[in-house]
């Protein structure tokens, strides 16, 4: 049983390097963080800096080149395919800019899809997906298809899917990147109070407002960490 002091991420020395016939390119040289159970954690950087690279490692959808990376205590290295897909359904909800949603399929269905995968029964899963859509405020968008929502809706509805697993940890890369100004603060409301709630958030972004609502920030550039710090609103 791992201390609930524990951090659920644990980064050491990790470096990531791709291999491009004769060149080789360092995404990540040698990051190292933990980030502690409850954080809210935004990682910039600008692109080519590593970032996309760290949350696919991060959401064990790669693996490091070296170093270590331990999640709730688990060492991904020593992981096999499939304890590495249970991790991932069990631990962790994703939210993607292009919010990758089935364009044929129902609002409610689309949230229901990580529990399909699960084997659990259609109607724990329409329970569990009516709940989730609540909690982002679409409980009236179920029947709607994603092309008959907006941006901001089907990013919300997106929220819902990676929420209806109960995962204590939220990966959101660049979520409002192809939001407007209000869509925007409605999915970082959502992640305050997710935050609030006591889930752990691990934001991506290169915008520097969307960094500063977290109560963290790890700054990368070239694959190096060259900041880490506590933003100005909680650090006063």
């Amino acid at each position: 049983m791992m201390s609930a002091s524990a951090p659920v991420i644990a980064l050491e020395e990790v470096t990531k390097t791709y291999e491009l016939g004769d060149i080789s390119v360092h995404a990540l040289r040698g990051v190292s963080a933990p980030i502690a159970r409850g954080e809210y954690v935004a990682i910039m950087g600008q692109s080519g800096s590593g970032k996309s690279t760290l949350m696919n490692i991060l959401g064990c959808l790669d693996a490091p080149s070296s170093g270590m990376y331990r999640l709730n205590g688990i060492d991904v290295a020593v992981a096999d395919e499939d304890d590495l897909a249970d991790l991932r359904n069990r631990e962790i909800g994703f939210v993607f800019q292009s919010f990758n949603l089935i364009p044929r399929t129902r609002a409610g269905a689309n949230v229901e899809l990580p529990l399909a995968y699960a084997g659990l029964p259609r109607a724990e899963r329409r329970r569990r997906a009516l709940a989730a859509l609540a909690e982002v405020g679409l409980s009236d968008r179920v029947h709607h298809l994603p092309s008959e929502l907006s941006g901001g809706q089907q990013q919300r509805v997106a929220i819902a899917r990676a929420l209806v697993t109960n995962p204590r940890l939220i990966l959101a890369d660049e979520p409002t990147g192809n939001l407007d100004t209000e869509s925007t603060a409605e999915v970082l409301a959502i992640f305050e109070r997710l935050w609030d709630e006591g889930r752990t958030i691990v934001l991506i972004t290169h915008e520097h407002d969307v960094a500063e609502r977290a109560e963290r920030v790890i700054e990368l550039r070239d694959g190096r960490i060259v900041a880490d710090r506590a933003t100005e609103e909680v650090a006063t």
